[in-house]
Formats: C-alpha cells, sequence, structure tokens
C-alpha cells in the first residue's frame, strides 16, 4: 500500500514537471536572445546617434557577456524547423559581435561606428528570424505542434481528437488574420493557403470515433503539410 502512494506521488510530480517544460517548449522565444536588446538599446538609441565612441566602447564587455549566452541558447522544439535559417543567422551575429570588439580595441571612429550598425542588423535578422509572422498562425502552431511531435509519434489518438476541435477554430482565426502593409502583396497567395489549411483542419475535425489511427494519421500529416505550404509564403 505505502508503495502504491508512493508511486502514485511520484506520476504526480513527472506530471507536473511537464506542463512547465511543454509550456517551454511551444513558445516561439529564446530568452537570451530577449536579453540582449538590454545592451543594444543604448547601443542604437543613444551612443550611435549621438555617435559617441567612449560609450560604444565602453558597453564592449556588456555586448560580449549577453552574447555568450545566446551563443549557448537552444531553440524550443517549436522552432526546429528554422534551426538550419536560424544558425546561418546565429553565424552572421557572432561575426558582428567580433567587429564591434576589434573597433571597441582601436583608434577607427567610423569603424566602431559601422561595427554598431553592423551589430544591431545582424541581432535584428536574427530575431525576425524566431517572431511569428502572425500571432494567429503561432497560436494554431502551438496545438499544431503538441499533435504531430507528442501526441501522433505516441498514437495518443484520443488526444488528437480531442484537439482537433480547437485546431479547426483557430485554423479558421488565421483566415481572419490582418497582415502587414509589408506583408500585403502575398494576401492573395495567404488566402489561399490559409484556406486550404481550414480545410485540412476540417478534415480531421470531422472524424468520427469510429475513425482507426491510420485515417487520423493522415488527416494530421496533411494538416501539418498544410501548415508548411502557409509559412512557405512567408519565407
Amino acid at each position: 500500500m505505502k508503495l502504491d502512494r508512493y508511486l502514485a506521488v511520484c506520476l504526480i510530480v513527472l506530471a507536473a514537471a511537464a506542463v512547465p517544460a511543454l509550456a517551454q517548449e511551444t513558445e516561439s522565444a529564446v530568452p537570451e536572445l530577449a536579453a540582449f536588446h538590454e545592451v543594444i538599446y543604448p547601443i542604437w538609441h543613444t551612443a550611435y546617434p549621438e555617435k559617441d565612441i567612449a560609450m560604444l566602447k565602453s558597453l564592449a564587455p556588456q555586448v560580449n557577456d549577453l552574447a555568450a549566452k545566446v551563443f549557448e541558447a537552444k531553440l524550443p522544439g517549436i522552432l526546429r524547423d528554422k534551426q538550419a535559417k536560424y544558425d546561418a543567422g546565429l553565424a552572421e551575429f557572432r561575426a558582428s559581435v567580433e567587429a564591434y570588439n576589434a573597433a571597441a580595441k582601436g583608434t577607427d571612429d567610423k569603424a566602431m561606428l559601422d561595427a554598431a550598425e553592423l551589430l544591431h542588423a545582424k541581432y535584428e535578422a536574427l530575431v525576425r528570424i524566431i517572431r511569428p509572422v502572425l500571432k494567429e498562425m503561432d497560436e494554431f502552431h502551438k496545438v499544431l505542434y503538441v499533435v504531430f511531435h507528442k501526441d501522433l509519434p505516441d498514437k495518443k489518438w484520443d488526444n488528437i481528437r480531442a484537439a482537433a476541435p480547437d485546431l479547426k477554430a483557430k485554423a479558421e482565426a488565421v483566415t481572419q488574420a490582418k497582415l502587414s502593409a509589408r506583408l500585403e502583396p502575398k494576401a492573395e497567395l495567404f488566402k489561399a493557403a490559409a484556406g486550404e489549411l481550414v480545410k485540412a483542419a476540417s478534415t480531421l475535425a470531422a472524424l468520427g470515433p469510429e475513425a482507426d489511427g491510420a485515417a487520423i494519421e493522415e488527416a494530421v500529416l496533411k494538416l501539418h503539410s498544410r501548415y508548411q505550404e502557409l509559412e512557405k509564403i512567408f519565407d
């Protein structure tokens, strides 16, 4: 009896620990990258426009400390599809940090200003790689990620059935999303791809309790493909 009670407590603790871990895995964010903004802000909004070379040089240690954490950071699971692009952007960001350090040790004021501009540009480029294009797509992806990468491999068909109505609702929300002026030229492509996403989500949601694992898997794979096609529009 005591052993059973002990095992039950262990299972509860493990389940509770899994919740925050999964929440972190489905957040399209890299905290270390966000923290680097603490140094890029004074560089770009104060030192650079004022051509304060001494200030730019004095910020080099903070640049190095925060950049080191960015270099060690790992992408959350939900961003795994962006890993290759992120790695390429990270290499360029690393080179800009090295250029900033070289300029900070030198006496060329223009080189220091150019290095600050480059650092800001490469940091912003790295942020854009992981930033969701649309909030509605990000909300949809959070649910799809769990279904595709967790429930489907484990054949948790009931979990997928339970998530299907939410996926359909979130797919429909994607079709109502407002594109920014920058993305407006892609509006027609977006509308068509979002419509296909809704169709695929509706197919999954329409599967009755009699649907077997093979049918559910086929519907999930199609839904995942439709989401990837939607994402490619904005690459």
